[in-house]
């Protein structure tokens, strides 16, 4: 086999795991990748033995354990208003990767076009193009990272198939305001386009600030598949298990998809996480629980150099290093593995053209331990 005619010429391996890579081989502190470093409620884990112990352990429906899309169904409804119905319009995917995977699959043809905001999360555009896409990006403010909605107008076209945002947004750890959804909302009215919204941190808003779904807007709602995660939400990210919402005539598309993809996805843990999500607390703490986590770090890295403007989402941190060195941040980031032992993520890697604002995220949740290591390797740059 000569000559493999590559659907992804340009795609090689992602920044995650060449720097995960290079942070074991030279024993870094390890804050690139976004995963907490502790244990998640023993309650959960007990769960899911029970699960496989009652005899949960074969294919699980299609669309997902009918007690799991019911209680996804209640949260949401008690959250953002919205009514989703459990029988038709609630998919669990195997995480949220899949979900968008198969959004983008069901959706997009070739020359369709996708507005994508950068710098993003690194799976969309790969998705776009195997399916005959095309990306239509759009840079966020460099500081802020706000939406330029005169660049937003000037991207749409007749082509526009689809529009993707991410709220709590990964890298920048920042979120989309109602005053922006509402923007959003009047820019896609009276057009056919599609929205695909990648809110897997939605539980993690800091500062008394509030989620902005899109299914808390009209006729956002009525447009959108929604994706979320509860690997982020619950501490299990090796468990890859999300899911998706959206109007019954999105979701039959959807699943399509979906039934050719995985099928379906762990049937003890889906069980496990239908009984655990009945009891708001589990979730509703989370803000707190990683606010203070931020907090900490960020106190942590006060005597540093590093430019910082704390995140209101996510549990990842941008800070800035334009007082310490102006070489690339990619060069940067290898010599702080390299000679410091600290490892993060590089942001040009997620922008349009690459661009390089001297910026790096890094990933705050773990353990005070780790962070207190961190910290201190930090401060001494």
């Amino acid at each position: 086999m000569k000559n493999i005619d590559s659907k992804l010429p340009e795609v090689g391996t992602t920044i995650f795991t060449t720097i995960g890579k290079l942070a074991q081989v030279h024993s870094a502190v390890n804050l690139s990748q976004g995963f907490p470093n502790f244990e998640t409620d023993p309650k959960l884990t007990t769960l899911v033995q029970e699960a496989t112990r009652s005899g949960h352990n074969q294919y699980a429906p299609m669309e997902g354990v009918y007690s799991l899309r019911e209680a996804i169904a209640e949260k949401i409804a008690s959250l953002y208003g919205r009514v989703y119905h459990p029988e038709s319009e609630i998919t669990i995917t195997a995480g949220a990767t899949q979900a968008i995977f198969t959004a983008i699959a069901a959706f997009i043809q070739p020359d369709d076009e996708v507005i994508v905001f950068k710098p993003a999360y690194d799976c969309y555009e790969p998705t776009i193009e195997l399916f005959g896409g095309k990306v239509v990006p759009i840079q966020l403010q460099t500081e802020d990272f706000k939406i330029d909605w005169n660049a937003f107008t000037e991207a749409l076209s007749e082509s526009t198939k689809m529009v993707i945002i991410n709220t709590p947004h990964n890298p920048s750890g920042t979120i989309l305001s109602e005053a922006d959804m509402l923007q959003l909302q009047a820019h896609l009215k009276n057009t056919d386009i599609l929205l695909l919204s990648d809110e897997v941190y939605e539980h993690i808003i800091f500062d008394g600030q509030h989620h902005q779904s899109a299914a808390k807007f009209d006729d956002l709602a009525s447009r959108s598949l929604i994706c979320s995660s509860f690997g982020k939400t619950f501490h299990v990210t090796g468990w890859k298990l999300g899911y998706c919402v959206g109007p019954k005539v999105l979701m039959r598309e959807f699943q399509k998809v979906h039934q050719y993809n995985v099928f379906c996805v762990n049937h003890p843990m889906q069980k496990a996480i239908s009984d655990y999500l009945r009891h708001p607390e589990n979730y509703l703490g989370l803000n707190d629980f990683y606010e203070q986590k931020r907090d900490y770090f960020l106190k942590a890295i006060h005597p540093s150099r590093f430019h910082v403007k704390p995140c209101a989402g996510t549990y990842f941190q941008v800070l800035g290093y334009s007082a310490i060195t102006d070489e690339p941040d990619i060069a940067f980031v290898e010599r702080l593995i390299k000679e410091y032992k600290i490892a993060s993520i590089p942001i040009s890697v997620f922008n349009l053209n690459n661009e390089d604002n001297l910026q790096l995220r890094f990933c705050f949740a773990k353990t005070e331990e780790t962070l207190n290591k961190a910290a201190e390797i930090l401060n001494q740059i």
